[in-house]
Order: structure tokens, then sequence, then C-alpha cells
């Protein structure tokens, strides 16, 4: 089970102008940001495509901040790890830069499983707040249904909870297909999407969606997902080869969001380190036949033949 950093560096971090990055490489040259266009209509108007289509301001002012993200932090970095190469491989694309923009995210981890990690996002905000956070980070923007790189650039993607922003089946479709273009044989991609056997990702979806933001409980639009056996069915008709399939993010999310967001304000950092390992904790569901209920994520480990 993934442990989390030494809790006060962790909290602050999120919060601090500049913040570091763990597992940085020193020596490594600091990359360029290059900006680019979607379909000729500039990033900043552009639809977009794969991020949640709120500032990340936006999103900790409605009250999801450090402490929910060091718990979705701590789960994807454990699966990722996971499902990595034993040995450092040389180019590595993530989907979106949100996280990185609102949290630790998964930069410190990915910068050292490979030499080169690309990061794409169709929002010039969510690029300009990550590259604040993290001078070195590698960026391009990009859509993914439409990526500015030759065929099979990448030795690995990885891809949480990027695609399941679109509003139909044909996108999220194209998106699988041209991940799999870029990248090369024998490369794996590891991707989430919301899970929709989880009754609560059962119920969003049915309830519109500007009441769920007036409300505070979704601030950002979410848009098409799949079941296990659609999901790998479409990654089949992608060209991909299935390798392994499971759910993460088990813990009862409104319950520990609403009591990340008072024991951020009122509880001490030892406190809430025991709140992020109870959180933890619930990630053993991930074993019992009922995984698929409780999973608010469905992660799967595919491959390029």
């Amino acid at each position: 089970m993934v442990g989390y950093p030494a809790l006060p560096f962790l909290l602050r971090s999120f919060t601090a102008p500049e913040a570091v990055a763990m597992g940085e490489h020193s020596g490594q040259e600091k990359p360029r940001s290059t900006r680019q266009k979607v379909s000729g209509k500039n990033l900043s108007t552009a639809e977009n495509a794969n991020m949640r289509k709120v500032l990340p301001e936006t999103y900790q002012a409605q009250g999801l901040q450090r402490l929910w993200r060091a718990h979705g932090d701590a789960v994807n970095k454990h699966l990722v790890a996971r499902w990595s190469p034993a040995t450092q491989t040389e180019t590595l694309l993530k989907t979106d830069l949100f996280d990185e923009a609102v949290s630790d995210g998964l930069w410190p981890l990915l910068s050292s499983l490979a030499k080169r990690v690309f990061y794409v996002d169709c929002s010039l905000e969510v690029h300009e707040v990550a590259k604040g956070r993290y001078s070195r980070l590698q960026s391009i923007g990009a859509d993914v249904r439409h990526l500015p790189f030759p065929t099979g650039t990448f030795d690995g993607i990885v891809s949480n909870s990027t695609l399941d922003h679109f509003k139909s089946l044909h996108d999220l479709s194209v998106s699988l297909q041209e991940l799999f273009r870029v990248l090369r044989p024998g490369g794996n991609m590891i991707l989430t999407l919301d899970n929709p056997s989880n009754p609560i990702i059962l119920l969003r979806n049915w309830l519109p969606f500007p009441l769920l933001r007036r409300l505070k409980i979704l601030p950002y639009y979410v848009g098409v997902t799949l079941g296990a056996s659609r999901l790998e069915g479409l990654l089949k008709d992608s060209g991909f080869e299935v390798l392994e399939m499971e759910t993460i993010m088990h813990c009862p999310r409104l319950l520990a969001v609403t009591a990340a967001r008072w024991l951020e304000k009122n509880a001490s950092l030892r406190t809430q380190g025991y709140f992020l390992r109870l959180l933890m904790a619930f990630e053993k569901l991930s074993r019992l036949p009922t995984r698929f209920l409780t999973g608010y994520f469905i992660a799967v480990k595919a491959t390029k033949r």
C-alpha cells in the first residue's frame, strides 16, 4: 500500500507559490513550454475537450482542495508505480495537466519513470498554473483527439480521468485511436475513467450539471464514460490488448470530501495524516467481488502489440 510523504511538506506544497518537485532530476535542462493552436482556434477559446472546463483557482475556491487532492494523488501514484516498467523508459505522455495545476499531481513520479515526459492540455490557463508549480515541466498545447506527435513516439501513456470529459462516445473513441497511434509497439497505456457501475456516478450522471455545480458537488463538466466490458471492447477495436483491469478510489466520496474540507480548516496536520491513511485503507475494497460497485474509477493497463 502506498504511503504519504511527510505530511507538513505535502500539504504546504499544494499552496506554495512554487512547489518543490519531489523526485525531480536536479541536473535536468529546463524544457520550453510550447503553445499551439487546436483546429485553428486559440487554446483559450477552443472547445476544452481534455480538461475540466474550470480554472484551477475556481476548483480550489469551491472547496476540493489540498487534503482531498493529496489522497487522489496518492491513489494515482500507487497505480502508476505498480503498473509501470521496472526500468526507466525514454518517453512518456500524460494526457492533461489539471492534476499538476491543482496539486502535486503525477509529475514527481513520472519524471523518475521516463527520461522525457510530455504533457498535453487544451487550456492555456492550466498550462500556466502547472508551469508555475513545475518550471521544468514540458507541456504542449494540444487536443488529445489530434496529437501533434509522429506515430510511435511514446514508450508509455498515462491518461487519468481525461477521456471521461467528452460529450460523445465518438470523441472518446477517436482519442483512444490517437493514443494508440502515438504509442510505440510494445508500449503500455494506463487509463482511468469514471466508473458508471458505481451508484454515485450513476446518480451524478442522471442529475443536471448546472445543479451539481451550483451545489458545489461538481465544479467541472463530466462527459460520457463506459463500463468495464464496453471499455474493453472499445480498446480492442482501437487496437489495444487489455492486460489488467481494476477499480480505484473506493472511499465514500461525498463523505470523504466533506470531511476533508472540515479537517483542512480545523484539524492538526497529525489528524489530517490519520484521515489520509483511513481513506487509503478503503482501497482494500478493490480485492472484493463488489469492487465495481465501490470504485469511483475504472483503471486499465493496455498494450500495443
